[in-house]
């Protein structure tokens, strides 16, 4: 699969940082020596970091060399680590854990989550945000227009592109078997865009990367323009003339005992 497309992701920078403020929000902690943001793309919740804890050693980490290279022009100065958050493991504990939009690419929840538990210092926190919404229609019609027979060859399964994540009970089971005290909690936003191809341009900078990657450059164009016509279907012009896009977000924030 190709790089990510900074410039891409950031045209919603503001609608995809929403759900990262609020996260934060729900921190529980004054202060922390050291903090990671896993998955920092291009800076712009590494950012947050810094700004709520000033004092502390904040360090971005991320497997794509283009979202490091921009999160370096964003915050000159904050270290950022090329490293792979599945096997990622740090010298010293950490006060805070902080994954906004991240994990959901990254296999193994069973055994992940536990294992980034267990980096924290007493009293540290994992906090946590992650899309939700492989039953959209968003979504849903990724893998259908996937499917059809001139895509099915480069793209394979699609239902294997990214794993699901796991239910409410079950994070809350796992980190509260660890001992931590746990806050979860499901929300669905509803972001107004201006047309279908506003939402297929969302969903190309996260989501649809997978997809259209495989394909030669030949057949994304009639991908893309089978999956528009399934999103202009699916969500129907309201009464601004805005369409709808529900994105559902689960969060988890996990506290260890000092």
């Amino acid at each position: 699969m190709s790089d990510w497309n900074p410039a891409l992701y950031g045209r919603y920078e503001d609608e995809r940082t929403r759900p990262a403020r609020e996260l934060l929000a729900r921190v529980p902690l004054e202060q922390a020596a050291r903090v990671a943001d896993l998955g920092c793309g291009p800076g712009n919740s590494t950012e947050l970091l810094l700004n709520r804890f000033g004092g502390a050693q904040v360090v971005g980490i991320d497997n794509s060399p283009a979202m490091l290279d921009s999160a370096r022009q964003r915050l000159p100065g904050t270290p950022f680590e090329l490293a792979d958050i599945g096997t990622w493991s740090p010298a010293e504990p950490f006060g805070l854990l902080y994954s906004n939009a991240t994990l959901q690419w990254v296999r193994g929840h069973e055994t992940l989550f536990p294992r980034l538990y267990s980096l924290l210092a007493p009293g540290g926190v994992l906090a946590v945000q992650m899309p939700d919404n492989l039953g959209e229609p968003s979504h849903r019609a990724m893998r259908e227009v996937a499917a059809l027979p001139s895509y099915t060859a480069h793209i394979g399964d699609p239902e294997a592109l990214r794993a699901p994540v796991l239910s409410v009970g079950q994070y809350y089971d796992l980190l509260a078997a660890q001992g931590a005290k746990v806050d979860v909690w499901h929300t669905v936003y509803q972001h107004p865009l201006a047309s279908a191809a506003a939402i297929v341009e969302w969903v190309r900078a996260t989501g649809l990367r997978p997809f259209v990657d495989r394909l030669p450059a030949a057949l994304q164009v009639g991908y893309l323009a089978e999956y528009e016509k399934r999103i202009d279907e699916r969500y129907p012009a309201r009464a601004d003339g805005q369409r709808l896009l529900a994105f559902p977000r689960l969060f988890i924030v996990a506290r260890k005992p000092a």
